[in-house]
């Protein structure tokens, strides 16, 4: 029964993306380790920028030094 943890930053992926991002780790596991899909858990969190950092600072930090000034 595998189980499928997937961590995104909430910057909005679409309902379509999510579904696109469970179906393709399902099938994955299935080609691969000839699992089933029946018994397969994706499960999607979505973190706040606040809350996810990379290279001693959040994403929020990040992405504002990235904005272009306009």
């Amino acid at each position: 029964m595998p189980y499928v943890n997937i961590k995104i930053t909430k910057t909005g992926a679409t309902v379509e993306q999510k579904a696109e991002l469970i179906k393709g780790a399902t099938e994955l596991l299935q080609r691969v380790l000839n699992k089933n899909p029946a018994t397969t858990f994706v499960i999607i969190e979505e973190v706040e920028t606040d809350n996810w950092g990379v290279g001693g600072e959040t994403v929020t930090a990040r992405n504002a030094k990235a904005a272009p000034i306009t």
